[in-house]
């Protein structure tokens, strides 16, 4: 293999996809990334048997050839070089990189042990703009829950249909669900089509694709799923993650979803989120606030108390209608869903002091965010 390519353009290519490589103590050769040319294509790739990375790039090739490098070393030394052409060969498992005054060899591994990353060949698709699905997708993405026994909630729901794409994300302890309605409706897939993605690889996917403009392609098989950007001027593949699915039936959480609400209060996002932060500070142990909505008061009160250091008590007006209520929550479980919406105004609606509290946007009714209270001991 020999081949000459802009430090930059590397650099990029080897952040991409080392990402998910250095982790493994059982299987060496995954914490290498494969090195290859495909005619004036470089293609790094690197995979945890669990996620897959490929990344392409246009260069200079002068003789075709693979071979697999660790990928901490090669990260580390490529990124201290300066943006000139770098001039890669490989020979006798070993790459020399040369680049202005440096020359260094890094001792490779033989590439034929390096794991075959699947690909997707039915034909089943979607594309949705990049940044749009990424966005959506980062309000709930840290809402799975790791469990043994339940190991579908360790993942992303999605459910496809022909409009839209609703996301859901739950632990058990709360629940986000995000509804993206589409320009374009997906013809390409039969209607209610649906999957659990893995934690791990919705969170690669947007730290990988949530800054790219263009288009997003979605290949989809039973066991696997397969996200895709393209180069523009080739319409060549430049990124793509491909990632296995979680197997079982997602929990139906739409039962758990009040369809009423008793208490409704319309509030400043920010100043609840500063009470809460506040009244964290004397929580205890089980990290409880007490929120008392008051219609006739026009307010929420907040209250907490530590044996250890005191107690506190805070309130901030609201619009408020529907009966009086008091409940508690893990004021966590709180911030991550106030964290999650950005609207300046926040709707807070509770049926009961036993049923989950939820949280919306003002004015969108795409997002929700569901919490279930502490009940009383």
């Amino acid at each position: 293999m020999k081949l000459i390519i802009l430090q930059e353009n590397f650099k990029n290519g080897i952040n991409t996809v080392e990402r998910i490589t250095g982790k493994s103590l059982n299987l060496p050769i995954l914490n290498n990334l494969l090195i290859k040319t495909e005619k004036n294509f470089l293609n790094l790739s690197a995979t945890d048997l669990e996620v897959g990375i490929n990344w392409w790039s246009l260069v200079k090739t002068e003789k075709e050839g693979k071979i697999a490098v660790p990928s901490k070393i090669l990260s580390s030394f490529v990124n201290f070089l300066p943006n000139k052409p770098i001039n890669l060969e490989s020979k006798n498992l070993n790459l020399k990189l040369e680049c202005e005054n440096h020359q260094t060899s890094i001792k490779g591994v033989n590439p034929e042990e390096f794991p075959i990353i699947p690909t997707i060949t039915e034909n089943k698709s979607i594309s949705i703009k990049s940044n749009i699905f990424c966005q959506n997708l980062n309000q709930l993405v840290d809402f799975t829950g790791y469990s043994t026994t339940k190991p579908e909630i360790s993942g992303v729901y999605f459910l496809f249909q022909k409009n839209s794409i609703t996301m859901a994300a739950t632990d058990s302890f709360r629940l986000g669900e995000k509804k993206v309605y589409l320009e374009k409706p997906l013809n390409n897939l039969p209607q209610d089509y649906s999957l659990i993605l893995p934690q791990r690889a919705a969170k690669e996917i947007i730290n990988i694709f949530g800054e790219k403009e263009g288009d997003l392609n979605i290949y989809f098989s039973p066991n696997q799923i397969l996200f895709e950007t393209t180069l523009s001027e080739t319409k060549h593949p430049q990124v793509q993650l491909i990632s296995r699915l979680i197997e079982g039936d997602y929990p139906n959480y739409q039962e758990i979803i009040p369809q009423k609400y008793n208490t409704r209060a319309l509030l400043s996002r920010n100043e609840l989120i500063n009470q809460i932060k506040l009244a964290s500070l004397f929580s205890g142990k089980i990290s409880e606030v007490k929120l008392k909505i008051d219609p006739k008061l026009k307010k929420i009160n907040l209250f907490s108390q530590n044996p250890d250091l005191g107690e506190h008590h805070g309130h901030l007006n609201a619009k408020v209608e529907g009966k009086i209520c008091e409940i508690s929550f893990n004021y966590r479980f709180l911030l991550d869903g106030l964290s999650s919406i950005k609207t300046s105004e926040v709707v807070v609606e509770l049926t009961s002091t036993d049923k989950p509290g939820v949280l919306k946007p003002k004015g969108d009714d795409s997002y929700i965010y569901l919490v279930m209270p502490i009940k009383a001991g």
